[in-house]
């Protein structure tokens, strides 16, 4: 039995660091009891199982595999399982903190959850995959559960993985249980509009941004980092709404085009070769230049920490909507906002996903599925009202959209921690 090796990892600063950090700078500024942030900071749960697979060849790999609950005070506990190769428990621990956040600024009964292994899924075959998931699934299976913890996607896994957390959970159950996982197919109770729904909250901020900017869409030029579920429907929604989309990027590198690309061009291309790269029209360029691109609107929709120190003063955009989690340190943030840069932060601008998520768990324990319009229409209503908000906050308190954002959030899971009390 082997261990798969795993790259370096692209973390340059410990993620939990961050997600506590954070948290202490909007105690002090929202005015939040220390005892409060004492709980707050901690995570409720953290498990690290064992993942033995058995590889197409034969051989046996154990991999490390992580599920971590922040918080549950305002519900069951909610979050995505990533497959990665920098999948660290740290991080985990970071993004189960940063979910907690999300759900509260959206409004949403659940608390704060991760999952995840490393490893490279692209390096894994379909039925090697199939063999981890269901493994990780069985090793978590006391975790979670409709009232307890629901997964959902995340980096480097789909619906397909949804279905078969679904299906190897339901047959140990005995029966089928469609809350237990979000994100899952449409014929096994997945929800109309959830895989477009992350990209769809972030248009939906994108748009409030520039009303409140007093811009125009048409006049938008626009790059996207990261060309998975996000990024890709994000560039073609934005697209659609009249903004020019200059630049692209996967995690092979990315194309631009000045006068703007053909979105459905560049959609046929990737779905036809797999890559971006060899576009008729579009000349290649890194991940990094794609950040520091002369451009309006920058979406960084990939992985963390890709804005730091380093570059954050040769980024030009005016406005960046952070598609991923943590995609900018601290420090960044920093420059970032004394240099006048609006940044729509992670738990306002991709929280689509998991409020659609919400719905289809709503759908799932009815059994009682609703239109996509109707999805697309409640989701709307409850971003751009979580916008609003915070844009209200930002301004009656003279801070940061971020910091504005996880001051709502804190004091909302703050309130009912109070409300709950402390058991014993």
């Amino acid at each position: 039995m082997t261990t798969l090796e795993v790259p370096e990892s692209h973390l340059r600063e410990n993620p939990y660091d961050i997600a506590k950090e954070q948290l202490r700078r909007v105690a002090e500024l929202f005015g939040v009891d220390p005892n409060l942030v004492n709980v707050l900071q901690e995570c409720k749960k953290a498990v690290v199982v064992s993942v033995p697979v058995t590889m197409d060849d034969g051989t046996i790999h154990a991999l490390e595999g992580y599920r971590v609950t922040h918080n549950i005070a305002r519900g069951p506990s909610k979050g995505g399982i990533r497959y990665h190769p920098d999948v660290e428990l740290d991080e985990v621990k970071a993004l189960a903190m940063w979910m907690t956040w999300k759900c509260a600024l959206m409004g949403i009964p659940f608390g704060g959850a991760k999952g995840g292994i490393r490893v490279d899924p692209k390096k894994l075959s379909p039925a090697e995959l199939q063999r981890m998931t269901r493994r990780y699934t069985s090793e978590i299976i006391n975790e979670i559960g409709p009232e307890k913890d629901i997964p959902a996607p995340d980096v480097g896994t789909n619906a397909s993985v949804m279905a078969w957390i679904f299906d190897t959970y339901s047959m140990n159950k005995g029966h089928s249980v469609l809350g237990v996982v979000t994100g899952k197919p449409l014929n096994v109770g997945g929800s109309l509009g959830r895989l477009e729904a992350t990209a769809h909250g972030a248009l939906y901020c994108i748009q409030e941004a520039v009303r409140k900017r007093d811009l125009r869409m048409a006049d938008l030029r626009v790059a996207v980092q990261g060309f998975g579920n996000v990024g890709s429907f994000l560039a073609k929604f934005l697209a659609e709404q009249g903004a020019t989309v200059i630049a692209v990027s996967d995690s092979r590198g990315g194309i631009y085009n000045e006068a703007g690309l053909d979105m459905a061009a560049v959609l046929a291309h990737k779905q036809e070769t797999g890559a971006l790269e060899g576009l008729r029209g579009a000349e290649s360029i890194t991940n990094e230049e794609l950040l520091l691109l002369d451009c309006d609107v920058l979406a960084p929709c990939a992985l963390e920490q890709v804005i730091t120190s380093a570059n954050a003063d040769q980024v030009k955009a005016k406005i960046i909507a952070e598609g991923a989690n943590g995609p900018i340190t601290p420090t960044a943030d920093e420059i970032l906002d004394d240099r006048g840069v609006l940044i729509l932060p992670d738990v306002l601008a991709n929280a689509g996903g998991v409020v659609v998520s919400y719905f289809e768990w709503v759908q799932g324990l009815q059994e009682y599925f609703w239109k996509e319009d109707e999805i697309n229409s409640k989701l709307r209503d409850i971003t751009t009202r979580a916008f609003n908000e915070t844009w209200r906050t930002a301004e009656e308190r003279k801070t940061s959209m971020r910091l504005a954002a996880y001051g709502l959030a804190v004091r909302r899971v703050a309130d009912a921690t109070i409300t709950r009390g402390l058991y014993p």
